[in-house]
């Protein structure tokens, strides 16, 4: 296991109790630690990405990568803006837990192409 895809792991789960302990209400100071470790997680998700690149990973699963690291900050930036009402606001929250699960999925998926890419290169 590479030190990116470690981070991944670590910032996924504290991201994911984060959000849950935010989400359920009483905890809104929490949201810059949410941030930045959501920050901290799409540096990661993007090195994991460069690796793959320069391992010959096919580009789309790359690219993919690199649109999650940009929408998932843009969305978590301005969710609280989009939909104030809370029944629409609801689906801006799942969209934006989808999409973090979606980018922790990616980083699995990236780590293991560029195993097997290197693997293929020996």
């Amino acid at each position: 296991m590479n030190i990116p895809q470690t981070i991944v792991r670590a910032a996924g789960v504290i991201l994911l109790v984060l959000g849950l302990l935010i989400w359920t209400g009483g905890f809104g100071g929490l949201v810059p630690i949410h941030m930045l470790v959501g920050f901290v997680l799409v540096l990661a998700l993007w090195t994991l990405a460069y690796l793959a690149y320069r391992a010959g990973v096919g580009i789309g699963l790359v690219g993919l990568a690199v649109v999650l690291g940009l929408v998932l900050p843009i969305l978590g930036l301005t969710q609280a803006q989009i939909a104030p009402g809370e029944d629409v606001h609801l689906v801006v929250r799942i969209v934006h837990l989808a999409l973090g699960l979606a980018a922790i999925g990616v980083a699995e998926a990236l780590d293991g192409a560029t195993r097997r890419a290197a693997n293929r290169a020996r």
